[in-house]
């Protein structure tokens, strides 16, 4: 696109051109990316996602302070040297402007805010903080932000984006030190981001803030297993308060030392968000979880069905008896149907699989393999159905 003057920010918007795609923004990654193709954004402003928040699913406005990098990750778009990427800055006034420009004409009701790094991380996170008060202060808005913070900024500064954020990012993008070294080899592991997601939670902790804390892994291009990305996943929800780890599949990008390997497969990535599903809501553990001898999740059955196959195929589950969390491990049974049945029983047995459809559960075939109702096995109910 061509300006006969310098683009303003709205103009510059749509320069960014989906630039933030990739980057899960609010709590339900998996819808958020089905949704994409099909949003009803305006085609000016293809930087506008939808984003499930707290309070239910929003339009949000995902953009960067600057598409501009100087380090020099070997998988992102972003890269310092990929002529093919549009460098776009902005102002945090320009920033701030637009969005609520957006957010008035009710294209918008909230904000994923990122960048790139220019002139070393502490500068770019004042920009970040400085876009997020002008909208907190100066415009008084209270609605949905979520922040970046970049690898190696200050204490105080991830102390003011906590403050100024309903959601916080801090990528890891790999698993272990060495995987990020070969993904991104001027970013430290320990030093730069690990240790900012402790500040973050101490901090969350100490003042008393409901900001939620994530991070994201790149999935696949360096040798990473399933259980080295779950493993720290687990260590992050258990020690740190991590509200989730978001698992992007690695997808080549030309002029980049990767753009000669093989995607990740979308199955890969979305096993690994099941199984993260039933370690951070379901209270399940690492060592439970099925793993191949390669340390990869099956690819051809979730992770709590390929469970059962092994637990509860010649062993189901009394309906009747099971506790909360023996519901819970039963394919096709959520929390919500797991506390519809508690509650059922008290008011009598469940003798049909009929039963549990009326209580909410959706696949009953899913479930009949694995459980007993009133000393009968299921799976000779379904004939009846």
């Amino acid at each position: 696109m061509n300006f006969k003057v310098a683009p303003d920010a709205m103009q510059k918007l749509t320069l960014l051109d989906g630039a933030t795609r990739h980057e899960p923004a609010g709590s339900d990654p998996l819808s958020e990316k089905a949704n994409a193709a099909t949003l009803r954004a305006p085609k000016r402003l293809p930087c506008i996602g939808e984003a499930a928040t707290p309070a239910g699913k929003k339009p949000i406005l995902m953009a960067m302070m600057t598409t501009a990098c100087e380090r020099n990750c070997h998988y992102c778009v972003f890269r310092a040297g990929r002529s093919k990427t549009e460098r776009v800055s902005f102002t945090p006034d320009e920033m701030a402007g637009a969005f609520m420009k957006l957010h008035r004409a009710g294209l918008v009701d909230g904000l994923f805010l990122s960048s790139g790094i220019i002139k070393g991380s502490v500068t770019t996170q004042d920009k970040l903080i400085a876009a997020a008060e002008i909208l907190r202060k100066k415009h008084q808005y209270r609605g949905y932000v979520h922040l970046k913070v970049m690898p190696g900024a200050d204490y105080e500064q991830v102390r003011q984006t906590v403050r100024l954020a309903s959601r916080v990012s801090i990528n890891l993008e790999g698993a272990t030190p060495q995987r990020l070294a070969a993904l991104a080899p001027k970013k430290d592991f320990w030093g730069e981001l690990v240790q900012r997601i402790r500040w973050a939670s101490q901090i969350k902790g100490q003042e008393g803030w409901n900001t939620s804390l994530v991070t994201q892994f790149v999935v696949g291009a360096v040798g990473d297993t399933d259980l080295e990305l779950l493993q720290m996943s687990e260590t992050l929800y258990r020690q740190l308060g991590l509200r989730r780890a978001y698992y992007s599949a690695f997808s080549p990008v030309s002029q980049t030392p990767f753009e000669g390997l093989s995607p990740t497969s979308p199955e890969r990535e979305f096993r690994l968000y099941q199984a993260g599903f039933l370690l951070r809501d379901y209270g399940w553990n690492l060592e439970e979880l099925p793993f191949n001898p390669n340390a990869n999740l099956r690819l051809d059955m979730d992770p709590k069905r390929a469970w059962a196959e092994e637990h509860l195929h010649h062993a189901p589950v009394e309906i009747n008896r099971a506790d909360r969390a023996e519901l819970l491990r039963i394919p096709g049974i959520g929390p919500r149907a797991a506390d519809a049945i508690l509650a059922a029983r008290r008011q009598g047995a469940l003798t049909e699989l009929a039963h549990l459809r009326a209580l909410g559960v959706r696949n009953v075939s899913q479930v009949s393999p694995y459980v007993v109702l009133n000393g009968r096995r299921a799976a000779q109910q379904l004939a009846l159905l």
